[in-house]
């Protein structure tokens, strides 16, 4: 994995606090609102819009500054986006995992800002579910580093129960920012997060009892995922999913394949599946989609955040032979 994805344990140490704080400075449901009366979010990017979406309904207007396609950790600011998010009456976002956007948000002199990173507890995770891909990189003696004891993997919301925890943060946030339709948020807080809990459900009993329990995959996006059911991920580099693996890496995984009973590769809708498809031929697996969920576009399988986790389920017990 990236350096540039992976979260530095010391930048969550800021307190939990730094929501509520904030967010006590607001007077009343008066205080907020644009011409149109609705509550002004910024989402950083897609998991937090989509959050900010299913909680504020018809009470808010959320803006995404990841638009779609782009990929998240790339995403450069325009003047025009910066000046948006100083009108923001709530910025939410992801503490280093878009430096352009911590900059941004930084400087934005908005007092309503949520950092998802302290909403649930992030963990660390490498390239292979069975070490943390530490010895590996190291072995491997690419020019990345993967000794990030001290980083973590930004990618909670591929768990479905990680997830509800920001969605509860989310609800809080805008019910403080927002008094005044604080019951609206609050239930459909709680239809969120029985949605997810239902998901969660679903993954558990969908991946229960499959023929392998590890997965090869480009993105090493699924580390929360495959730690909450059961899994081994196994990316094919720790590093961007373009970028070419090492001889060695290659190696590496076509001895799992063999040893774990692996079917199958997982590339990305917004990524090459170059590499993918040169593991597949050379062990004879298949390809397969698995959706890290940074954005949705016309190729995505599903048109928001539950369709897609619910294509990669199938894509996951296809590969995995869920009985």
């Amino acid at each position: 994995m990236n350096v540039r994805r992976l979260i530095p344990t010391a930048a969550l140490a800021g307190a939990v606090a730094l929501g509520a704080t904030a967010l006590t400075s607001c007077s009343g449901a008066g205080a907020v609102g644009g011409e149109d009366g609705k509550l002004g979010v910024t989402a950083s990017f897609y998991p937090l819009q989509f959050v900010a979406e299913q909680i504020g309904k018809e009470h808010v207007k959320v803006d995404g500054l990841t638009k779609p396609g782009v990929e998240p950790h790339d995403l450069e600011i325009t003047p025009k986006q910066t000046a948006q998010l100083g009108e923001a009456d709530v910025v939410l976002y992801l503490k280093n995992l878009q430096p352009a956007v911590d900059k941004a948000v930084a400087q934005s002199g908005v007092k309503n800002i949520v950092d998802a990173a302290t909403l649930t507890e992030l963990e660390a995770h490498g390239a292979s579910g069975h070490d943390h891909g530490a010895e590996e990189a190291h072995a491997e003696g690419e020019g990345h580093d993967h000794s990030h004891g001290e980083g973590t993997d930004p990618h909670v919301w591929l768990d479905p129960v990680k997830y509800a925890e920001i969605a509860k943060g989310v609800g809080a946030a805008l019910e403080k920012a927002d008094p005044g339709h604080a019951a609206d948020y609050r239930k459909n807080t709680d239809e969120l997060v029985g949605k997810l809990a239902a998901l969660d459900t679903e993954f558990k009993d969908g991946l229960k009892n499959t023929a392998s329990r590890t997965f090869i995959t480009t993105h090493s996006a699924f580390g929360y995922l495959a730690e909450r059911y059961g899994l081994d991920q196994e990316g094919i580099s720790g590093v961007d999913p373009e970028s070419e693996p090492s001889p060695a890496r290659m190696k590496d995984l076509q001895a799992v394949a063999k040893k774990d009973n692996v079917t199958t590769v997982f590339f990305e809708t917004l990524a090459s599946d170059k590499t993918a498809k040169t593991l597949a031929t050379d062990t004879g697996l298949k390809t397969d989609v698995l959706d890290p969920l940074e954005g949705i576009t016309d190729t995505s399988q599903g048109s928001d955040y539950f369709e897609v986790m619910r294509s990669n389920l199938k894509n996951l017990q296809k590969a995995l032979g869920a009985k």
